[in-house]
């Protein structure tokens, strides 16, 4: 499966035109990577539609160029935190393509450039469960 993400673009006051992004979804997610970012005054200091140039010309290159296997989701945190501004929550289908993706953020401006990586937390869904053949009993829903 191919889930397309819509990156809009800004277009004066006409409106906004749409790019989209495909991305590929179908594995078993190995690892779970939540990467808390900060912002850079850099940054901040792009319009909306230069973030967007940003990501599709020099970001989005970078990981498809070095990496696949890779699927993540974009959390906006800056209204509840002083920390962190943004958690990208990254699955990966092996530790191979995770640490390929991280090479590739590391030598794209993404890294230190736009964003200060504060913190990478890992982890393997159920981990406990997988290592000891049992049902995940910590995922919930109700």
């Amino acid at each position: 499966m191919v889930r397309n993400y819509v990156l809009p673009k800004l277009r004066g006051e006409q409106g906004s035109r749409v790019s989209s992004v495909a991305v590929m979804t179908t594995f078993e997610a190995d690892l779970t990577a939540f990467m808390l970012v900060k912002t850079t005054r850099k940054w901040l200091d792009l319009t909306l539609a230069q973030r967007i140039e940003v990501l599709e010309t020099q970001v989005l290159p970078a990981i498809k160029e070095r990496t696949e296997g890779v699927r993540s989701r974009f959390y906006d945190t800056e209204f509840y935190s002083a920390r962190v501004t943004d958690i990208w929550v990254w699955e990966a289908r092996d530790h191979e393509a995770y640490q390929q993706l991280v090479e590739a953020l590391r030598d794209s401006p993404f890294w230190d450039d736009y964003f200060e990586v504060v913190e990478l937390l890992v982890g393997v869904e159920n981990g406990y469960a997988r290592n000891n053949n049992v049902d995940p009993l910590a995922t919930i829903e109700v």
